[in-house]
């Protein structure tokens, strides 16, 4: 008795799942990047871990907004500075990771944000995803 595939058709699609599970497998920014996509998030992410989302709102509401999304997650807010480059860096905590939020104002009524969350050496992709979404809910509020 022969377990292997013997049809054509058995045979494409066998290779097409090796290849498919192949290009998958261990590589968790590019399933992320293709989930993402899929679903209309509009996140970009990196494979450092960081995320990066642009806002049609001025900055002082981004930044409001994800300050309010983080109090509302129970990530505490440590610090809020501007850099000489004139971005907003805000500093927070959640249980062991430290999480830097980067308001960058594209135009007076455009904001890229740019969130990272790091556990040690490791970067934490989720908590900044969630960050983002959450900041994004609370803008949808109005």
């Amino acid at each position: 008795m022969n377990v292997f595939c013997t049809s054509p058709k058995k045979t494409k699609r066998a290779t097409l799942l090796i290849l498919l599970a192949a290009t998958t497998t261990a590589c968790d920014p590019v399933t992320l990047t293709a989930a993402s996509l899929g679903a209309g998030v509009g996140i970009s992410h990196t494979l450092g871990g960081i995320v990066y989302k642009t806002f049609t709102a001025p900055m002082k509401t981004v930044e409001e907004s994800s300050v309010a999304a983080m109090r509302d997650m129970g990530v505490k807010v440590v610090s809020r500075t501007t850099n000489k480059e004139g971005e907003r860096v805000i500093n927070a905590t959640a249980k062991d990771r430290e999480i830097e939020v980067l308001l960058e104002p594209l135009t007076p009524r455009t904001t890229r944000m740019r969130v990272i969350a790091s556990n040690g050496v490791l970067k934490d992709s989720a908590t900044a995803t969630e960050i983002l979404l959450q900041t994004e809910r609370v803008l949808s509020r109005g």
